[in-house]
């Protein structure tokens, strides 16, 4: 992956209202929602991406993405290499991003329904 991908890369996923991103290990650059890490890119041209079991199952059969080469099975590695892996990153951060933002909101709600309960005791 070149410089260029992984900056299209960042600059989508920091347009998502409430990312963030910070540099970590092996040359990494994790993305996260609040305390919920989406995915992260090395710069040696590979993104591992959380996923659901479906997700993961639908990539690797279709040959979209590789076992995490760090064998975590949660997570799905995947080459950059072409325009078009930049276009599939960002749509599985996306997804993960959704999610994210839905367990949020959800805690939140549920966070407000338990103040509501015990302002009425």
């Amino acid at each position: 992956m070149n410089d260029e991908s992984m900056t299209l890369i960042e600059e989508e996923v920091l347009r998502w209202p409430g990312t963030t991103s910070e540099t970590g290990r092996f040359n990494a650059v994790f993305f996260r929602y609040g305390k919920r890490t989406i995915g992260h890119i090395h710069r040696d041209g590979m993104a591992d991406l959380p996923v659901t079991k479906e997700m993961r199952e639908g990539l690797l059969s279709e040959g979209r993405a590789r076992q995490h080469r760090a064998g975590s099975k949660g997570y799905v590695s995947y080459p950059i290499e072409e325009r078009e892996d930049v276009s599939a990153v960002l749509e599985i951060l996306g997804s993960n991003y959704a999610r994210a933002r839905e367990a949020a909101e959800g805690v939140a709600e549920r966070r407000a329904a338990s103040r509501g309960e015990e302002d009425e005791t």
